[in-house]
């Protein structure tokens, strides 16, 4: 189930998204390596409570472009423009956000600079700080990506289902075809050369740095913060430390949970989010 169903031109760049539900809006913003494709579970849950849902893949990711000139921006910096270019083709001047790793990335940098337009704020497993890239991704671009990016293509897949499964709680339990999906975007002739153009070349925690200092600023939002607390790429104690940078956020760290939480728990995940969202009406 792909919840992007068009295309729009932002910035002369093709961005897939999409539009579910009627009600008050809230925009979804997904992390890396995935794509929209992972609120596929959350999604319906916001529609059945009277939300209208704005979801999108971000520039480089899934179903949206990924553009072949280098000089084309598509770090967590890079994505703002992009997003505030959605807003103006859905006409929304102020909504709901959600959003889940580097997504929350871009979050911090959208609140901080323009608090007005946010009714509420939620970051899932989010980086903040300099807390990322994890250890394992960061050890990895140490040592140099090159033969990962020119590694063949069973060979990329393997590592990168290695990868993914390490995103979940119980390896076990993650659906053969989501698995299958999120391999497939960073798989293959376009796939491969783009996760590491689009997304792994742009894992630098100054862009969350930049803006650590004003994570106070958050404060004057409704803020929450939802937590695997087997998070093995963003662990729980970055929750406890961007809680207590925000002051008046609230935290909810969910036993039996990894990274891609909405893999995990996507019930709790949506008992939280509609429960916190009629809080703000």
């Amino acid at each position: 189930m792909h919840l992007v169903n068009e295309h729009v031109l932002i910035d002369n760049t093709r961005i897939a998204h999409g539009i579910h539900g009627s009600g008050e809006p809230v925009v979804l913003i997904h992390g890396t390596p995935s794509s929209s494709y992972i609120w596929r579970k959350i999604a319906p849950a916001l529609v059945d409570a009277g939300y209208k849902v704005h979801i999108y893949d971000l520039l480089g990711f899934g179903l949206s472009e990924r553009p072949w000139n280098p000089d084309v921006d598509t770090s967590v910096t890079g994505q703002v423009p992009i997003l505030q270019g959605l807003l103006r083709h859905w006409g929304l001047d102020d909504f709901h956000l959600i959003a889940h790793d580097i997504g929350g990335g871009i979050a911090q940098r959208f609140g901080v600079s323009y608090p007005e337009r946010l009714r509420s704020l939620t970051m899932i497993d989010t980086v903040s700080f300099d807390s990322w890239p994890s250890k394992r991704t960061n050890e990895q671009m140490q040592n140099g990506l090159e033969r990962l990016i020119k590694a063949g293509d069973g060979e990329h897949r393997q590592h990168f289902h290695d990868w993914l499964l390490s995103t979940v709680h119980d390896p076990d339990e993650l659906d053969e075809t989501a698995e299958g999906i999120y391999l497939d975007f960073i798989s293959g002739p376009i796939g491969q050369g783009s996760l590491f153009q689009h997304q792994v070349r742009h894992y630098d925690p100054r862009h969350t740095q930049e803006v650590a200092d004003r994570l106070h600023e958050l404060g004057r939002l409704p803020v929450q913060l939802i937590w695997g607390a087997d998070d093995a790429w963003q662990v729980v104690g970055w929750a406890h430390k961007l809680r207590d940078a925000i002051p008046g956020s609230e935290l909810h760290v969910l036993e039996n949970c990894g990274h891609f939480a909405m893999e995990d728990q996507p019930e709790k995940i949506s008992g939280l989010l509609v429960d916190f969202l009629s809080r703000q009406k």
